[in-house]
């Protein structure tokens, strides 16, 4: 089995690779991510993958919801700031909640596989954590710095990205597509 990943990002497409086992190409397909959800969005992209390509896709959107900001920055996570950097999507962030004491966020990934003949399933992975006061650590990429996951000190930028790529939201969310791809090939 080979499967199209909707992405252009080397990273992402290294991680699905090494969790899923199997042989991925990426396509970077540009697709307009104006869904309201996650899972919108990542049917979005999967599905005009799998159909121009006439072969089975993946796509994933992600992002970090905070509970004082109303589930915001949400699906808009990589537009929140601009550019996008580490340090530019952060400070906006602390500043639009220095006044909240509940600092509870969780990140989501939600993937979605697409067939050729447009069946649809989606995989949804979270961790859920809080949004300290500083950037803390190097590692990682958005809003890494500023969030520690619930029963950890550290920072997903202060880990090494191989520890956090088995905790985080993208690999729960990759762990079940895993399980529901080897259920359906050992089905037959």
């Amino acid at each position: 089995m080979k499967i199209l990943v909707a992405t252009k990002n080397q990273h992402k497409l290294r991680e699905i690779k090494h969790i899923l086992g199997i042989p991925v190409k990426a396509c970077g397909l540009q697709v307009r991510e104006d869904g309201k959800t996650f899972e919108m969005n990542a049917i979005k992209k999967a599905r005009a993958v799998a159909r121009k390509y006439k072969e089975i896709a993946i796509a994933d959107d992600s992002g970090l919801m905070v509970d004082c900001l109303k589930g915001k920055p949400g699906v808009r996570s990589a537009r929140y700031a601009s550019p996008p950097t580490p340090p530019n999507l952060c400070c906006k962030l602390l500043k639009a909640m220095k006044n909240c004491r509940n600092r509870r966020a969780k990140f989501v990934c939600v993937i979605a596989l697409a067939y050729p003949n447009g069946q649809i399933k989606t995989f949804r992975g979270e961790v859920k954590g809080k949004i300290i006061e500083e950037m803390r650590g190097k590692h990682g990429f958005g809003y890494d710095p500023v969030f520690v996951p619930n029963g950890y000190k550290k920072t997903f930028a202060e880990m090494s990205s191989a520890f956090k790529n088995r905790i985080s939201h993208r690999a729960r969310a990759l762990k079940m597509l895993k399980s529901y791809l080897r259920a359906r090939s050992s089905a037959g």
